[in-house]
């Protein structure tokens, strides 16, 4: 993956050891499916995310036991479990955000359209344009609506056309009709969840192919919090989602798959069950997934 490419074909650009992401796989959108993903058999759809073997390590310290498993196209995959089970942990390795941690080490794979993401040469700035990621608390930067949006297309070169790039990632952050006549105002001055939906914006207008979200509600109110989970019903159609929640109301609510992590004996984390959210909240195979979900701990 190579940064600085045009936005003109997002999914084929050569990463510096010449292997070719194809287009087609990146971007061609999915057979639409319903609020529940329902549409498309899992059997049957692209997966983004083949996760194998992967462990997590800081410094001497294992944070996460090996464990495989595939997250897929247009869909909402939520990360549960209690706190230090390696739930951001995870998050944060699908687009080599811990990488800035010294200590931090990963051992397997993490492919990501077939491709391995911690591959030798692979471009960890094409990494995170293609992987977006939004934080758990708003952290817009001191600059204005506009600026904020731009900022980061602007950086990567991809300045033509820049209004119109900016106006529809506000469209698509469903914020547009709230700002479209203040856009040279400070971006702090927005509400908290005005604030959140400026984030998802800002992550959204270099046109990724996947977002993160860790933990995206949890510093909102009631109000802000639906509406960040209907937006995130309504970018499921063009985007794959993987969210970290504490929520287990908001991932019975949003998700289409959910992976439980819990920790060992040893306190570190561990895959315990991932499947479709309906059968993990009405019938988990281990019972520590339905002792987590029914509220018995964590």
């Amino acid at each position: 993956m190579t940064s600085g490419d045009s936005a003109a074909s997002p999914g084929a650009e050569v990463v510096s050891r010449r292997v070719r992401i194809q287009s087609a796989i990146a971007t061609a959108p999915a057979p639409a499916p319903d609020r529940n993903g329902a549409s498309v058999p899992i059997v049957n759809r692209p997966t983004v995310f083949d996760v194998r073997g992967v462990s997590v390590y800081y410094g001497a310290k294992k944070a996460l036991a090996p464990f495989s498993m595939k997250i897929y196209r247009n869909l909402v995959t939520a990360l549960i479990g209690p706190s230090g089970c390696g739930k951001t942990t995870f998050l944060r390795s699908l687009n080599r955000m811990n990488d800035s941690v010294p200590s931090f080490r990963l051992e397997g794979e993490v492919l990501y359209h077939g491709h391995d993401v911690y591959g030798q040469g692979v471009n960890r700035v094409e990494v995170r344009r293609r992987i977006g990621m939004v934080f758990q608390k708003p952290n817009p930067f001191p600059k204005s609506i506009y600026d904020n949006i731009a900022w980061a297309p602007r950086n990567l070169g991809l300045k033509e056309d820049l209004d119109e790039r900016v106006e529809r990632a506000l469209r698509d952050a469903a914020l547009w009709d709230e700002v479209k006549d203040r856009l040279r105002d400070p971006a702090l001055g927005l509400s908290g969840g005005q604030q959140q939906r400026l984030c998802i914006a800002r992550a959204i207008a270099v046109e990724p192919d996947v977002l993160l979200l860790d933990e995206p509600a949890s510093a909102l109110d009631p109000i802000s919090t639906l509406s960040i989970e209907e937006l995130m019903h309504e970018l499921k159609p063009r985007y794959t989602l993987v969210i970290v929640t504490h929520n287990m109301q908001q991932a019975a609510r949003v998700a289409d798959r959910t992976a439980f992590f819990s920790l060992d004996d040893d306190r570190v984390g561990t895959l315990i069950e991932y499947d479709e959210t309906e059968t993990m909240f009405m019938r988990p195979v281990d019972p520590r997934t339905r002792d987590y979900v029914t509220g018995r701990f964590g």
